[in-house]
């Protein structure tokens, strides 16, 4: 008589980033997520200090439905691309800025997997790449912005400190010193700037952030 025996499966919920992002962006109004700001002033100085042209090439990366976008266009930008994984994110910027969104190129793209088809002056990711944890997708997102920084073009990062947080949105994140993140992009750039700032969510919390500015060109 055979005997049978009976194996437990056990089934593993697999990680979409993109419906994570999505149903966040669905239930949530952009006043109540940790990184809103009103004002998106160190950013802004980034692009004042630099002296970034009116005609730059910008790109936001994970830009979503924040407020830098808005700012932007205001400021004459002509030339400027935000990219989110969330499809919710962009269209919500989108109807928020009304006419002014035919200004913008919008892409809905995991930066982990986005293959751009041009060149940028000025790449701009404030709290996108942290949220990179393994090192295939850090070393893809190294090697893209390396491929599609014009030669001289700038590289502004924020990302949270060792001092910040160690998880967003419900999901962990990597930390980084202002030494770590100058090893990683030493080889395609040359580090600038690097300064650290306390971000005041809405919700009164106070998160610890460096953002780093570089140069195209060792």
């Amino acid at each position: 008589m055979p005997i049978y025996t009976t194996h437990k499966i056990k089934y593993l919920k697999v990680f979409n980033r993109k419906s994570h992002w999505e149903s966040i962006y669905q239930t949530k109004e952009l006043k109540d997520v940790s990184w809103h700001e009103p004002i998106p002033q160190t950013s802004i100085d980034f692009f004042t200090q630099y002296k970034v042209s009116k005609t730059a090439k910008v790109i936001d990366i994970g830009g979503g439905d924040s407020l830098l976008v808005d700012h932007l266009v205001d400021m004459g930008y002509r030339d400027i691309t935000v990219l989110d994984i969330s499809e919710t994110a962009i269209n919500r910027a989108k109807k928020r800025l009304g006419q002014r969104a035919n200004k913008v190129n919008w892409i809905i793209s995991d930066i982990s997997s986005f293959h751009p088809t041009e060149q940028y002056d000025f790449w701009h990711d404030r709290a996108a790449y942290h949220f990179l944890t393994r090192e295939d997708e850090i070393s893809s997102y190294i090697e893209t912005a390396s491929r599609h920084i014009n030669p001289a073009g700038i590289l502004v990062l924020g990302t949270f400190s060792e001092k910040g947080p160690k998880k967003c949105s419900g999901l962990e994140i990597k930390q980084y010193s202002e030494s770590e993140l100058t090893n990683r992009f030493k080889h395609e750039f040359k580090k600038r700037i690097c300064i650290e700032i306390d971000h005041k969510t809405p919700s009164g919390v106070f998160q610890n952030f460096v953002f780093c500015s570089f140069k195209k060109g060792s």
